[in-house]
């Protein structure tokens, strides 16, 4: 492409004739012909490796000062954000053939995309899934690592998924992605924002911040449907000037539980329309809400309650988010990403209200995150569980013992706890001493397959399979 077609007037240039090859923000992965964007990130300026780049055969710098690189330098005010521009235009813009759908929060996030994919799925659209657990274009599932991807293979995924026949768009849209411009010059029909607790501070610091990050999407939205049940979410409400809805116990769309049993929830919907009785398979108070927020989305996309309803209600849910491991013995395991006080508040708050033996928590922290929020999650878990099984779960280039360490500090001795640091056989100690009614949450890990220990090594771990070895050993032993 040439270098003026991609920058499609935004500055001038002498090299409008240049023909770019490639596109990159990464100096490892200098080619002859691309063009290199120069970024300042929290470690490194691409500003520093300028020079050199178009020493390995860089046709052009895009930078915020001058380097004194003549006209091989494109100067702009923000280097991050005119990236995405060119990420953008280099795939054909996109961003602008589709209809999208974003939803950010601390929690809820995976769920309310899942449930809104599967009611526009049923209505007849292709749509793309962007979020924490893989990507999808319709039935082809696309492994991710980053809930938001960078924005060159943001753009090259959008890019994909219009080839492929999409309409629409649904992504979990995360702090980082926000902050960091990941998404580039992408505008969404319909925002959501779910709730905000604490996470991530050791990137944000502090919450305002968080929040601020969040906040973002609402400035690039047609439509917002905001949580007013969570303070940060009564906030944003009053900030943003877009067309707006609430969600919440008293809103626009106004929820009350009903019930909730292992087999799934009911609770009722008011709207100005009227009152009605939902029954859904998914089961949890905490997934009423989700599932008010992808209603009031697909409503805000144009769907009708009969487009709507009896797709929401037949939703199973998402692997890994309050998810039954089959154990075919007298007592019940759950499978949960919960990985914030909040979520595991949450969690186990409601399956305690169909637990008739006692509730085990069985968790642990990631290594190298935001150490303020572990005894929180201790106090979280003891609020509700009967018994603690603390043990690892990412402890990358932590000690375990000193991440439990942590976590224990939150404990007042409320709540009968043990530590067994080796996360498979904590899995086997839960099995081994379940009695008749106890239900156990494994909380933390959710829907991934792996844990994370030093220098970043994977090792495979799901805990469906290991619950399952479980069951199988304890069936051996008998």
């Amino acid at each position: 492409m040439k270098l003026a077609e991609l920058l499609e007037n935004r500055v001038a240039t002498a090299l409008g004739d240049t023909e770019i090859t490639a596109l990159t923000d990464d100096n490892r992965r200098i080619t002859e012909g691309c063009l290199f964007a120069c970024i300042k990130g929290e470690r490194f300026d691409g500003h520093n490796a300028a020079a050199a780049a178009l020493e390995q055969g860089a046709a052009v710098v895009v930078a915020e000062r001058d380097l004194g690189l003549g006209d091989r330098q494109i100067l702009v005010e923000d280097s991050r954000a005119f990236y995405g521009e060119l990420c953008a235009a280099w795939f054909g813009h996109p961003e602008r053939r589709m209809r999208f759908i974003g939803v950010t929060g601390t929690n809820g996030k995976t769920t309310t995309t899942s449930v809104i994919k599967h009611i526009l799925t049923a209505n007849g659209h292709k749509v793309g899934l962007i979020g924490t657990i893989q990507n999808e274009i319709g039935d082809e599932v696309i492994h991710t690592d980053n809930t938001t991807p960078m924005v060159f293979s943001l753009m090259e995924l959008y890019d994909r998924m219009y080839r492929s026949g999409c309409d629409t768009v649904v992504m979990e849209v995360s702090s980082f992605g926000l902050v960091q411009k990941r998404i580039g010059p992408t505008h969404f029909d319909v925002a959501v924002f779910t709730n905000l607790t604490q996470d991530h501070l050791d990137y944000h610091k502090t919450m305002d911040a968080y929040y601020d990050a969040k906040r973002m999407l609402f400035d690039i939205c047609d439509t917002a449907i905001i949580n007013t049940e969570d303070d940060y979410g009564k906030r944003l409400f009053s900030e943003v000037s877009c067309e707006k809805y609430s969600y919440g116990a008293e809103a626009d769309y106004a929820y009350a539980p009903i019930r909730v049993t292992a087999g799934g929830t009911s609770f009722r919907l008011t709207t100005a329309a009227g009152t009605q009785e939902i029954s859904m398979l998914m089961t949890g108070y905490f997934n009423i809400a989700n599932a008010v927020a992808a209603y009031a989305v697909c409503r805000a996309y144009g769907l009708s309650d009969a487009e709507i309803l009896p797709h929401l209600e037949s939703c199973a849910g998402v692997k890994g988010r309050c998810e039954v491991i089959p154990t075919g013995r007298d007592f019940s395991m759950i499978c949960d990403y919960a990985h914030t006080p909040d979520a595991v508040e949450n969690i186990l708050e409601n399956v305690k209200l169909y637990t008739e033996g006692r509730l085990i928590c069985l968790f642990g922290c990631g290594g190298n995150r935001d150490r303020t929020k572990r005894p929180l999650m201790a106090q979280a878990a003891a609020k509700y569980a009967d018994l603690l099984l603390v043990t690892s779960d990412n402890p990358r280039d932590e000690e375990p013992q000193a991440i439990i360490d942590d976590i224990l500090a939150g404990l007042d001795g409320s709540v009968p706890y043990e530590v067994v640091i080796d996360r498979r056989e904590a899995i086997f100690h839960a099995a081994r001493i379940a009695q008749k009614g106890d239900v156990i949450v494994f909380a933390g890990k959710g829907h991934e397959d792996y844990q994370i220990f030093e220098n970043n090594r994977h090792i495979h771990f799901d805990e469906r399979e290991i619950a399952a070895e479980a069951l199988r050993a304890l069936a051996e032993e008998a």
